[in-house]
């Protein structure tokens, strides 16, 4: 059960510094976590963010406390590389969020009013562009980190296209986009399909497919990973199939796989 108290936090917090502090020390901490640095860090930020998101569309809140955890350490580890540099430490992490949260949000901490879910969503987008143009930068997309997974990447590109006015009025025009680049793949296809061409137009398929999910509101990324997860727990079930026919994985052949797979899918589908 969650505590009901807060009076823990802070010694928490502190000791969670302490002990990173610890780690890192140049003569009895962790000869791992002493040879860190921020790039070598990234790795394991993004695998631990995944993980929380895994556990999440799993409903495992059991290990999400755990995974959430994880996440946090790789915020305490910036900050420690960030105080033994110079550059800022984990106190200026927390007043710069707090300055932002507090910014983003006029309506609640300082104009204390109602608005509707478009107000909302042109507050937003006013209060980021306002501070995107203190930046020294004015390049389309300085802000979309290189690192993201691709399809977020296109998504937060396709966002920032549609807010300067370079978009469709509604997914019809997006799909129509996808159905269109269909087209220019089987075209490249037949021509040659180990070609860049074709490669690049399968790309140009991708991107398409991305703006149709932002155009219905949907998260790509998570969209991939449910698909991932909805085949992979189909393709468990194969094995079930054909062993009730006395056949393995191995020795099954394609027609007798894909009549398995189909067997799965009706059997979700509540049919016979």
């Amino acid at each position: 059960m969650p505590s009901d108290s807060k009076s823990n936090v802070v010694p928490d917090i502190e000791k969670l510094l302490q002990i990173m502090t610890q780690l890192r020390d140049s003569d009895t901490g962790c000869d791992w976590d002493k040879q860190q640095t921020f790039n070598s860090i990234v790795p394991h930020t993004l695998e631990e963010a995944h993980e929380v998101a895994d556990a999440i569309e799993r409903d495992d809140f059991v290990h999400l406390k755990e995974e959430l955890g994880d996440l946090l350490f790789q915020v305490i580890f910036y900050a420690q590389l960030g105080k033994e540099q110079g550059l800022f430490d984990f106190a200026d992490i927390v007043q710069t969020l707090n300055e932002k949260l507090v910014r983003r949000h006029p309506h609640v901490f300082t104009k204390k009013e109602k608005l509707t879910d478009a107000e909302l969503e042109e507050q937003w987008h006013k209060i980021k562009q306002q501070e995107k143009s203190r930046r020294p930068t004015d390049e389309f997309a300085a802000d979309i980190p290189s690192s993201l997974p691709a399809l977020t990447k296109a998504y937060k590109t396709q966002k920032r296209a549609a807010k300067l006015g370079f978009d469709w009025p509604s997914y019809h025009g997006a799909w129509d986009k996808v159905q269109e680049e269909i087209a220019e793949v089987n075209e490249a296809l037949q021509v040659d399909p180990l070609s860049e061409h074709t490669a690049e137009e399968i790309g140009d398929l991708l991107f398409a497919t991305v703006n149709v999910s932002r155009h219905i509101k949907r998260d790509p990324e998570q969209l991939l990973r449910q698909a991932n997860e909805k085949f992979k727990h189909r393709f468990v079930q194969i094995e079930s199939v054909l062993n009730e026919s006395s056949l393995t994985l191995e020795e099954a052949n394609l027609a007798q796989m894909d009549a398995a797979w189909e067997t799965v899918k009706r059997r979700q589908r509540g049919c016979k």
